[in-house]
């Protein structure tokens, strides 16, 4: 297993689900967690099913993307709360968690992987 894992937040629950699917063709060796909507089955967010999902990842080193801005803000929460470091990117959602994890499992290094994102920065 990666030393480091995936986290996707999205505030739809079937797109972090069909992102899972797609970044788990090409990192195996990487754990990959996913919150999507909310409690209820809704679009939105939700700070339990985002600690949850981080809790459930096998890496104690995290590299998150997300959506929109209260997946973020849901995100910074669990950070506070949780002993895993969480590294956010505000990144190209579904570009720059593909990046990441087939990067991470090809074993390139965190920095790499970092600058490769760059160019992904929303702005």
């Amino acid at each position: 297993m990666s030393e480091y894992g995936v986290l996707l937040v999205s505030h739809v629950s079937e797109i972090v689900e069909g992102l899972t699917a797609l970044l788990k063709e090409v990192a195996s060796d990487v754990s990959i967690t996913s919150a999507g909507g909310t409690d209820d089955g809704g679009i939105g967010s939700s700070f339990d099913k985002v600690q949850a999902a981080v809790e459930a990842n096998q890496s104690g080193k995290i590299l998150a993307f997300y959506d929109l801005g209260s997946s973020k803000m849901n995100l910074e929460m669990v950070k506070e709360v949780t002993d895993k470091e969480i590294t956010l990117f505000d990144t190209a959602f579904i570009e720059s968690a593909y990046t990441a994890s087939a990067l991470l499992q090809a074993g390139v290094p965190i920095e790499e992987i970092k600058k490769q994102l760059e160019p992904l920065k929303i702005k």
